[in-house]
């Protein structure tokens, strides 16, 4: 058993898989998204939350961008930009591969459900794939609140 798969396994025991839904239905994204999973699940104000893309490729990838939007009740509220290469082991082979985030957020950030799109760019800027889903922040006191 490969190392991802067992990474895998290993992963979906302890969190939830989020539903993810690609931005352009019809498009051929060169990247195929598998699943998202997010720890913890909701995420907790004020602690670490770490989020793990499983994708699969045809083609290697020597370097790109990850660029996260993110929406509240349909606002714009957050935007970021990532080298692909720190988030991942670069260069990307053909097949599967993960990419890893981790990221605390702030004491005060509103709970509720929030919308999160990311986009995968090669080192050209073509867009290799596009995702949406939804994460939840949890409305459980962070430490920052206490």
């Amino acid at each position: 058993m490969s190392r991802v798969a067992v990474f895998l396994l290993f992963v979906s025991t302890i969190v939830r898989a989020t539903n993810v839904q690609y931005c352009e239905e019809n498009a051929e994204y060169e990247v195929k998204v598998k699943d998202v999973y997010i720890s913890p699940n909701p995420i907790a104000r004020g602690e670490p939350a770490t989020f793990t893309i499983s994708a699969n490729t045809d083609r290697g990838i020597s370097g790109g961008k990850l660029v996260i939007e993110v929406s509240f009740f349909g606002w714009h509220v957050h935007s970021e930009t990532h080298d692909l290469c720190n988030k991942t082991t670069c260069p990307v082979e053909t097949g599967d591969f993960l990419v890893a985030h981790s990221q605390v957020l702030p004491g005060y950030t509103p709970s509720g459900w929030y919308s999160l799109q990311m986009k995968m760019l090669d080192a050209q800027n073509k867009e290799l794939t596009c995702i949406r889903f939804s994460i939840d922040i949890g409305s459980a006191p962070s430490v920052a609140d206490m």
